[in-house]
């Protein structure tokens, strides 16, 4: 009898066929096959998780089609794709509201749904100066520098996988998963080791789901063996990223596969990224860098120093990293910035030359300004209890508050809509909505001008 509705599934596919691309269906339906149909459950097996939301997602209307059309209006879809132990969720039904019982997956099975096996090199995207060699360890970053060396040293250890590094720009986060990438390579030069920027992760998903290689685009990234992403903090608000990454990120870390990523942020402050990929960053091992404490700042000034052939007086050294205070970044920034003024002005390093330079840096760098000042900034100068920014409140004033705070962040900040939104218990759309209405009343509105003027003002000169 089951041989009967595989058939029958047969004939489905064929209607299929002549409704998609070629290419559509052999990327999607080719590596779907019959199981078994038992009182109108039609199971399907599939590649993965991934694989049946896409279906689902993509072709679901033609999928229904076929069924209605070969079966009946009561049949049901049960993808079935194989899965480890601790991830028992293995099938879904297609227009159902009710959960599906699990089904255990088969002996034997692997996470794996591709059949490719990635044996050829890979450009790392390493850069050969970022390593442990280089890299100086102060109070700050010392926990986070053992760790890093502990996972170079052997990334077999799963004690600290994932690893989460977080903390503000310019206290040397790159530096740090670099040096963890070359340093497992120098061990082990088969090892498939990739350094990407998130948003070029992101970039590279959608190119390929515009020519419909995502199959592809997965593939390859379930077949590095060290994956280090860095600013993870670019996938917020971007769903369709972090559901693939999410699919990534369990069949590396279910096959014993090192993850390794930053932030400019922990976790829990991680608004508008999914909820089951935050408890997945919390799994592992979470490390803070913060700022260079004066012992750090100086052994970064002489290091730098003696990398580039500079001979910086002692006094000069201490005068610096007593006032820059900030970032690893900086500190480089104002070497070479010493270095050309002294070059050009044919003038000796000395502190007053240093005190030039900083004080020329100091009028070049902005500070930074976050969602949080901006909302304080914004209560104070409406006099309202910030508090009601949060609330369902929709009185004229909160309203106009809670706008201005949308228009303020959506530009001084690189938040996107939807995490602004959710940060104001509002939808994206909204958002949207209140950064056009203040775009258009601006130049017609004298007293808004005013106040977008004397806002901006505060939030650049607050501390």
């Amino acid at each position: 009898m089951q041989s009967k509705y595989s058939q029958m599934w047969d004939q489905c596919l064929g209607i299929i066929r002549d409704i998609v691309p070629s290419e559509q269906f052999s990327s999607w339906f080719s590596p779907l096959s019959f199981v078994s149909y038992i009182d109108n459950e039609l199971t399907i097996a599939c590649p993965s998780e991934f694989f049946s939301e896409q279906l689902d997602e993509r072709y679901m209307r033609v999928i229904g089609a076929a069924l209605k059309r070969v079966f009946n209006e009561r049949v049901q879809v049960i993808y079935q794709y194989p899965v480890v132990a601790a991830d028992p969720s293995t099938r879904v039904n297609v227009g159902s509201s009710h959960p599906s019982p699990a089904v255990k997956p088969a002996p034997n099975a692997t996470a794996n749904p591709f059949k490719e096996k990635y044996s050829e090199e890979i450009d790392s995207q390493l850069k050969p100066d970022l390593t442990f060699e280089n890299y100086c360890i102060g109070d700050s970053n010392k926990v986070a520098g053992s760790i890093g060396e502990a996972i170079a040293n052997d990334p077999k250890i799963q004690t600290f996988n994932p690893l989460f590094i977080f903390g503000p720009c310019g206290v040397g986060k790159t530096h740090l998963i670099q040096a963890i990438g070359i340093r497992i390579k120098e061990h082990n030069p088969r090892a498939r080791v990739l350094y990407i920027t998130a948003r070029l992760f992101e970039s590279q998903f959608t190119s390929a789901v515009q020519r419909s290689k995502v199959n592809e685009f997965i593939a390859f990234y379930q077949s590095i063996d060290t994956l280090i992403i860095d600013d993870i903090q670019d996938f917020i608000g971007k769903d369709k990223t972090q559901r693939t990454f999410f699919h990534i990120f369990n069949h590396l870390k279910q096959n014993n596969k090192q993850l390794i990523m930053t932030s400019d942020c922990r976790p829990s402050e991680m608004e508008g990224m999914e909820e089951r990929l935050l408890s997945r960053f919390k799994s592992g091992m979470t490390a803070q860098l913060e700022k260079p404490d004066l012992k750090l700042r100086l052994e970064v000034l002489r290091r730098k120093a003696l990398h580039d052939g500079l001979v910086l007086p002692e006094d000069v050294i201490q005068f610096i990293a007593a006032n820059v205070t900030e970032s690893i970044r900086e500190l480089e920034g104002v070497v070479v910035s010493l270095l050309a003024h002294a070059t050009f002005m044919n003038k000796e390093i000395s502190v007053d030359l240093a005190r030039r330079v900083l004080a020329n840096s100091v009028r070049m760098h902005k500070r930074t300004i976050t969602f949080d000042t901006i909302a304080k900034e914004v209560s104070q100068f409406y006099n309202i209890d910030s508090s009601l920014l949060f609330a369902k409140s929709r009185k004229r004033e909160v309203s106009d508050a809670r706008q201005m705070v949308m228009y303020l962040a959506k530009k001084h900040t690189s938040m996107p809509l939807k995490a602004i939104g959710s940060r104001l218990q509002r939808t994206h759309a909204t958002v949207l909505y209140a950064c056009r209405l203040i775009d258009e009343r601006i130049p017609i509105d004298r007293k808004l001008q005013e106040d977008v003027t004397l806002i901006e003002q505060q939030l650049m000169s607050a501390n």
